[in-house]
């Protein structure tokens, strides 16, 4: 999650401090790592903004959203979001960590039962793209509703998040 995290944040603005994100997945059946990595972003500018609202900060730190997806070849199909059967079934098993603007953080994926080609390739990477797309969009709602948090808008966001 570091290497995610840092890789979006000018640590020249962020000057002599040290962000300390600690993620606990409470619920998930599936990558908990690509899930700390998504809130762990949500987390670390909820905390910049916090910062800079304070006069602590005087310049925002976080270049870019980032967010991470699991993808993977599963019955000879490319899926996204696998679950633990699936992941543990897999024949090939990708991580994909991307900015809010498509460029890659990290791709680490293997075949953990076979072999893959560059098509199979090109289709994980297709889907983590999307499906990155779609979290961002989600991690925008989460910090603005921090922001200005009211029972409905938490009620929404805690909704959002149970599907």
């Amino acid at each position: 999650m570091g290497r995610s995290l840092r890789a979006v944040i000018d640590l020249k603005k962020l000057g002599k401090r040290t962000i300390w994100v600690d993620c606990d997945v409470l619920q998930a059946d599936g990558g908990t790592r690509t899930a700390s990595i998504t809130g762990g972003c949500v987390a670390t500018a909820i905390a910049i903004n916090g910062l800079v609202s304070q006069g602590k900060l005087k310049d925002f730190p976080l270049k870019k959203l980032v967010a991470a997806v699991s993808a993977g070849i599963y019955q000879g199909e490319a899926i996204l979001d696998l679950n633990y059967p699936e992941d543990r079934d897999a024949a090939v098993d990708f991580n994909v960590v991307m900015t809010e603007s498509g460029e890659y953080v990290e791709i680490q994926g293997s075949g953990e039962e076979d072999v893959f080609t560059s098509e199979q390739m090109t289709a994980m990477l297709d889907l983590s793209r999307d499906g990155i797309t779609k979290l961002v969009e989600l991690q925008k709602e989460a910090i603005i509703a921090a922001e200005k948090p009211s029972s409905g808008d938490l009620d929404g966001l805690a909704a959002s998040f149970q599907h």
